[in-house]
């Protein structure tokens, strides 16, 4: 399957919280979310308040892309770990690696540095890959990955050579992507975005 969003509508009405790092494919993101039925708020990651973040009770919170680390990505973090437990996260590159060190793991020198190329990713097939063919196309635009998951999370996908491209916490609603589902270097990234828009409170088992 190679088409884009197809905006179903049981994926209509979901109200999405963009976290925005300052990043170009930011808007992107949006633009799939919104073609799959979401209503998307954007608040920039250093001008949001986790409280306000709580008041607005988002059904999904979405961090975003950026330059940089997760330490200078504004207060993505401290949302990861107070909105985890009750609401359904997903991290995308830099949001990837938030959720990371949010939970203790280490964030380091990717394998390689790749900006605009395609990998072959292969994935475990649940949470936000269920039913999504056992080895994918993914858009990496990164220099940096996980060198170290912390217990608290587990390793969803990994490259051909054994780098970290998703993290999925083992009690709570949040999952990360290194790689960029909204790339059109990632032909299956929408129904990657309508698996996280459709997902229940608490993480998928077989």
């Amino acid at each position: 399957m190679t088409e884009r969003a197809i905006g179903p509508a049981y994926t209509r009405g979901v109200r999405v919280l963009m976290v925005d790092n300052y990043d170009s494919f930011t808007y992107n993101l949006v633009h799939l979310l919104e073609e799959l039925g979401a209503d998307v708020d954007v608040l920039y990651s250093d001008e949001i308040d986790p409280d306000e973040a709580e008041r607005l009770a988002p059904d999904r919170l979405v961090i975003s892309p950026g330059p940089g680390r997760p330490a200078g990505a504004g207060r993505s973090i401290e949302l990861i770990r107070r909105l985890g437990p009750t609401t359904p996260i997903l991290g995308v590159c830099l949001g990837h690696q938030a959720i990371v060190e949010a939970f203790g793991g280490e964030i380091g020198q990717a394998r390689a540095l790749l900006h605009g190329k395609a990998s072959r990713v292969r994935h475990d097939g649940r949470g936000v890959f269920a039913g999504v063919e056992s080895t994918i196309d993914a858009g990496r635009y990164h220099s940096l990955a996980a060198v170290r998951v912390p217990d608290e999370l587990e390793v969803s996908a990994r490259t051909e050579d054994g780098e970290v491209m998703a993290v999925r916490h083992r009690i709570h609603p949040i999952e990360g992507v290194q790689f960029h589902p909204e790339s059109v270097l990632t032909p299956l990234g929408p129904r990657l975005i309508e698996n996280f828009l459709r997902r229940p409170m608490s993480p998928v088992r077989p």
